[in-house]
């Protein structure tokens, strides 16, 4: 059974917007951290991906902010992989308060691993070493196609610079940013985001100028769907609580 990774972490001004929440690519990309670092312990990191010309892609991440955290606050951010078989791998995330142990955050996320040349899919056990899962789970949910909706209204963004990772292209979690943004300020500035549910599609390149996000927002519920022209690459489900 795997040990989880665990990280203490003193939370700073940077994590948080104007009222003290959460800002949720600051959230995602300290998850993505230390899934990278664990992964990296585990003989399945960035070392032997790049030696192999193979990558993780995710199609899930599913984040549910259970209680807020505070500036100042020192947090255990916890992960572990929590189940796998020949084509997937699942990965879990708890935030949880360092002195209490009360938790904050659960997140579970679900990866696929392709080879980089031919951009398919390849099976985990042929492919990678083998490495211990921990059957515990931080929330248990499946990872279903996200519907589609009829938007009321569409966003245009560009795409910066600082966007672009080392994977050469748009990061993971800034597609938290672009859907959360898109609702508008009067919308984000009188709600709480309590909860995001990312489903990826297609990766976003480094030189596209611009992309579109359709919205439709339902009471406390908002619809994302990020696409350039006619490619959808990506669908995001936004949780809100009024202020």
């Amino acid at each position: 059974m795997s040990e989880k990774l665990v990280r203490k972490t003193i939370l700073q001004s940077q994590h948080f917007d104007r009222y003290g929440n959460l800002r949720p690519t600051l959230l995602l990309n300290e998850l993505q951290g230390i899934g990278d670092k664990h992964a990296e312990n585990l003989g399945c990191g960035r070392t032997y991906l790049t030696a192999h010309n193979i990558a993780w892609v995710v199609t899930h991440y599913l984040v549910d902010i259970v209680k807020m955290p505070l500036e100042g606050e020192t947090v255990d951010f916890i992960t572990w992989p929590s189940v796998t078989d020949n084509l997937r791998a699942i990965r879990d995330f708890e935030i949880r308060d360092t002195t209490s142990g009360e938790l904050l955050v659960r997140a579970t996320s679900q990866w696929v691993l392709i080879d980089l040349e031919r951009r398919r899919p390849m099976r985990l056990n042929e492919n990678l070493p083998v490495w211990p899962t921990n059957t515990e789970r931080a929330w248990d949910r499946t990872f279903d196609k996200f519907p589609d909706f009829q938007p009321t209204k569409t966003h245009t963004l560009k795409c910066r610079f600082d966007d672009v990772d080392v994977n050469q292209h748009i990061n993971n979690a800034v597609y938290a940013t672009w859907a959360s943004e898109s609702v508008g300020y009067k919308f984000r500035n009188e709600h709480i985001l309590r909860r995001i549910e990312l489903n990826y599609k297609k990766e976003i390149s480094p030189d596209t100028p611009e992309v579109s996000v359709d919205v439709a927002i339902d009471g406390n519920v908002s619809h994302h769907r990020i696409r350039t022209d006619d490619t959808h690459h990506a669908y995001v489900i936004c949780y809100w609580e009024k202020r």
